[in-house]
């Protein structure tokens, strides 16, 4: 059964300007005019996030201070144009002055310390502001909610920096009878009580656990577009945006590319049948794009492009693989044992190729570099850094393939790296997956050289081709 909670996720643009703090307010007080329990969910305020990171890059705490002061003079001009006094959170910088001032040796348990202060920071003066507009507002701290779960083999990297929490429905939590609730994105605890992060751009992750928990009658993701669209308006010009869609369908989408909802933030909702809507503080009227177990697949079709940079090719040789029982799963686990998550798969008689995500940070160059010495006891590795994955996302897409050969020319003169497809049948449509992996320099072109818009209708279904290789 359903609560009365909605949770409303606002990322880091929406909360970077006194006209983002008006939309949210407004929207808060329109949830409570509906009888309905606003429990809000903040990123850090927009660039703050890396500054953080820049302070790790820095090996003198004169540079240090420097990025400090800047993180600081962002937190002052915000809470001036909100009428929050700084006194809210000065002590908050104060500590996070001392902690910088005392890095000695660069680990994920310090940098996850670190980082969490974006969102603690934007939430003080936030929940400072919204008190004055919403009486009964309170403020929390995600990581007395949020737990992370221990993972099997899981190195400091992946716990500390890409940790996955539990998200069973709390009952304690729905009955809190705060007016509205603001708390954190991105930030959780360990059993050790140890502040860890659910990886860059987890404060959807977060929102998604929250409304889980609450069994929240919905959860909003509100951010600086007002929705999932076709393709990137930036590089291709005839979009649409996609009104309604079904978890499947989305998952697949932002797991391929679309940077407007994170991919690990669609299950959550999925298993409790919780509706996710994604809208924009820059346009609040548009109702944006709803992700729920009602939308209807509607026969073959494409329905978006998307693409993803950051993506680390590993390519595996061998003849002795043919016909020898285990070598896939020598393989897999050499993977895991370094704590890395494979992406997409591609196999023939003498070769297996696999895709990382960079972009996750559970990786670096000295993991890659030990990855590459136990392969070489079962394989002739080679890694392909810096590639990226142009994806057609539909529903059935094999049946009409013939129709997307124009789509290919624009790989012409492009080396292809990987072209694994896969076929997964669902209840009511066909999910498919195809890819390519391939060197920069061809992603832009498709909209323009491929007939690909004629195909792309914001109806539901889906599958996913993909195209992999050199970052566009």
């Amino acid at each position: 059964m359903k609560s009365d909670w909605v949770v409303l996720k606002f990322g880091g643009t929406s909360v970077a300007s006194r006209q983002g703090w008006d939309v949210i307010a407004g929207q808060v007080r329109d949830r409570l005019s509906v009888n309905e329990k606003p429990f809000l969910v903040f990123s850090a305020f927009a660039g703050v996030s890396d500054l953080l990171e820049e302070i790790f890059l820095h090996n003198s705490n004169k540079e240090r201070d420097l990025v400090l002061d800047q993180i600081a003079c962002r937190h002052q001009e915000i809470a001036k144009d909100l009428g929050v006094d700084n006194e809210c959170y000065a002590e908050m910088l104060e500590i996070l002055r001392k902690k910088v001032d005392k890095i000695k040796d660069v680990s994920p348990k310090l940098k996850a310390d670190i980082f969490a202060y974006g969102e603690i920071l934007s939430t003080t003066i936030g929940a400072e502001f919204l008190k004055s507009q919403i009486p009964g507002t309170l403020w929390i701290d995600a990581r007395d909610i949020l737990k992370a779960i221990n993972q099997e083999d899981d190195t400091d990297q992946r716990s500390y920096l890409l940790a996955s929490c539990d998200y069973e429905p709390d009952e304690k939590l729905q009955k809190n009878s705060a007016t509205c609730i603001v708390t954190q994105g991105f930030i959780a605890s360990n059993d050790k009580g140890k502040t860890v992060l659910l990886g860059r751009g987890g404060s959807d992750v977060s929102a998604s656990y929250f409304a889980a928990k609450l069994s929240a009658k919905r959860l909003e993701i509100w951010t600086d577009v007002p929705g999932l669209f076709t393709a990137d308006p930036r590089y291709i010009g005839k979009t649409r945006l996609l009104k309604h869609l079904n978890y499947d369908e989305a998952q697949e989408i932002v797991t391929l590319g679309a940077k407007v909802l994170h991919p690990r933030s669609v299950t959550p909702v999925k298993q409790y049948h919780i509706p996710l809507h994604i809208r924009s503080t820059l346009s609040p009227e548009m109702s944006g794009t709803i992700i729920s177990v009602d939308a209807i697949s509607q026969g073959a079709e494409v329905k978006a492009i998307s693409s993803r940079k950051g993506i680390t090719v590993v390519s595996m040789n061998t003849i002795e693989m043919w016909q020898r029982v285990g070598f896939l799963a020598d393989v897999f686990t050499t993977f895991r044992k370094h704590g890395l998550s494979i992406d997409l798969v591609s196999t023939s008689e003498t070769n297996v190729t696999v895709t990382l995500d960079q972009t996750t940070g559970a990786f670096d160059d000295k993991v890659l570099k030990a990855l590459t010495k136990d392969l070489s006891k079962l394989c002739d590795p080679r890694i392909i850094p810096s590639c990226a994955t142009v994806s057609l996302v539909g529903n059935n897409i094999r049946t009409i393939l013939h129709h997307l050969a124009p789509t290919l020319e624009v790989f012409e003169e492009k080396q292809i790296y990987q072209k694994p497809y896969s076929f997964q049948s669902m209840n009511q449509y066909q999910n498919h997956q195809f890819n390519v992996c391939f060197r920069r320099g061809s992603g832009r072109q498709i909209g323009k050289r491929a007939p690909c818009p004629d195909f792309l209708i914001p109806k539901t279904g889906c599958s996913n081709w993909s195209i992999v290789g050199r970052a566009f």
